[in-house]
């Protein structure tokens, strides 16, 4: 998902308050670190659509389940995204994944964000094998 939004946000550049959540997530379902990420999101929130230094991404479909807003600012001179949010509206895992993306791509360039995976984001917040 990661990746299919950056590879829009990057056709789009081309051509042109963190609230709490009202539930909380039960840790015995899922690792400390997705917890963390659901209870405490980090970078929640929208950049101004119509500056051109800021893509925007969504995925997913509100009939059938998550939705992602992924929002991207970048450093034009550099190519280098200097920061990022995101509204999700969907589970747990969902909501700390989409966290967990914003904080990876901040000071990265548009082609290395291009790589992630999945199983990247997977990786990162549960324990190592």
């Amino acid at each position: 998902m990661l990746r299919l939004t950056s590879k829009r946000i990057a056709q789009a550049l081309a051509s042109r308050s963190a609230q709490s959540p009202a539930v909380q997530v039960l840790p015995r379902h899922y690792h400390e670190r997705v917890v963390d990420h659901y209870n405490n999101p980090r970078n929640v929130g929208s950049f101004d659509k119509s500056d051109p230094t800021v893509g925007t991404g969504l995925v997913g479909a509100p009939a059938c389940g998550d939705v992602m807003k992924l929002q991207i600012r970048v450093d034009e001179g550099t190519g280098k995204i200097v920061d990022a949010c995101f509204k999700t509206f969907g589970c747990g895992s969902a909501i700390a994944s989409s966290s967990v993306a914003t904080e990876w791509v901040k000071g990265k360039q548009m082609e290395e964000v291009l790589t992630i995976k999945n199983t990247n984001c997977q990786a990162s917040v549960t324990p190592s094998s």
